[in-house]
Order: C-alpha cells, then sequence, then structure tokens
C-alpha cells in the first residue's frame, strides 16, 4: 500500500462511494432488462459475465464483464483524481468488496474477476493488460473460465514485480485472496475434473 497521506474522512468517504459502486450487480440489472431470467437461478448462480453467457446471450454477457470491470475502474480513476494514490487503491478494494458482499443482495455477489482486472488497468494499464492477457492465454489453452481468473490473481504479483508496481503488491495479493475464497467450490471441481467449460449453457 502507498503512504497513506490523504484526511482520514476523505478516504472513508472513497471507500464509501467506492462500494457503493461496486455493489451495483450489472449482470442482474442487464438479465432481468432483457427477459432473460433472475441470473441467480441460473446456471452456476453466479451473477459475473459467465454466468451471463449460460444464458446464450452473449452480447449481454459482454456487456456485463465490461461494466463489472468498468465500474472498479471507475472508481479508482475518480478517487485518483479527486484525492490521491493512497485513495485510489481504498477504492480498488472497496470497489471490489462491493461486488463481491453487494448491500442489494444480501451481501451475496459475485467472484470478483471482471471488477479485479477492471481496477489493475485503472491503477497500473501494463500490470492490468498482463493479468488479462494471462486470463486470455489460460482461457484459450483450457476453455476453463474460474482456472483463467486463478492463474491471473496468483501470477498479478508478479506481474507488479517485474513491471515495477511493488507498492501494489498488499492489494493485489489481499485481491488474489478474497478470488480464491471465493472460487472454493470451483477449485474443488477442477480437482474432480468436473469444472464446466466455457460456453457450457
Amino acid at each position: 500500500m502507498p503512504e497513506l497521506t490523504s484526511a482520514p474522512l476523505l478516504l472513508a468517504l472513497t471507500a464509501a462511494l467506492a462500494y457503493l459502486l461496486g455493489s451495483v450487480p450489472f449482470g442482474i440489472v442487464i438479465t432481468r432488462s432483457l427477459g432473460l431470467g433472475d441470473l441467480r437461478k441460473i446456471g452456476s448462480g453466479n451473477i459475473g459475465a459467465t454466468n451471463v453467457l449460460r444464458t446464450g446471450n452473449k452480447p449481454a454477457a459482454l456487456a456485463t464483464l465490461l461494466l463489472d470491470a468498468g465500474k472498479g475502474g471507475i472508481a479508482v480513476l475518480i478517487a485518483r483524481a479527486l484525492v490521491g494514490p493512497d485513495a485510489a487503491q481504498v477504492a480498488a478494494l472497496f470497489s471490489f468488496l462491493g461486488h463481491l458482499f453487494p448491500v442489494w443482495l444480501g451481501f451475496k455477489g459475485g467472484k470478483g474477476v471482471a471488477t479485479f482486472l477492471g481496477t489493475l488497468l485503472a491503477l497500473a494499464w501494463p500490470v492490468g493488460l498482463a493479468a488479462c492477457a494471462t486470463w486470455a492465454v489460460t482461457a484459450a489453452i483450457s476453455r476453463i473460465s474460474s482456472l483463467s481468473a486463478l492463474v491471473a490473481a496468483a501470477l498479478t504479483p508478479v506481474w507488479l514485480a517485474v513491471l515495477g508496481y511493488p507498492q501494489m503488491t498488499l492489494l493485489a495479493i489481499a485481491l488474489g485472496a478474497l478470488i480464491f475464497a471465493r472460487h472454493s467450490a470451483n477449485i474443488a471441481r477442477l480437482r474432480q475434473g468436473t469444472e464446466p467449460r466455457i460456453g457450457n449453457k
């Protein structure tokens, strides 16, 4: 984490607003608006883009992906511009927590992969691109979204070190640990060889 030099009240306000932005469940909003049903009762029940894809509506899945990533990135960019780099990392953490534990859904949210990548792109775009590339390459080889997310999260601290952003390492480890925790069921299925592949309904 960078040195916390901003006023505590500003950081607290940043955290609250970033959480509220991150907690907007775009996957549910999009699927309901298109008449695709309640996303929580489809496929895995997750509110993210991968589960939206299981409805068979690729544009809806893409929109969910972009909006879930965008809400994390926008929170970071606004916090950095209005407050400072310390607030940017606070915004990254709390927008991510908002997606995982949204107040609107009884604190039962998504797994945070798109929001994780969006915050990385806004915090340090070379690291974000490296994480996105890691996800894409793993997905192309395995066709398994959860495995791609886990590999990208695990390698992000490595990309931070290689690309010269050590001040973000603690944040990346914290977010990565949360991603692994949220993917516990996926990890179990990966070990059993029963994890569904991308595009399966």
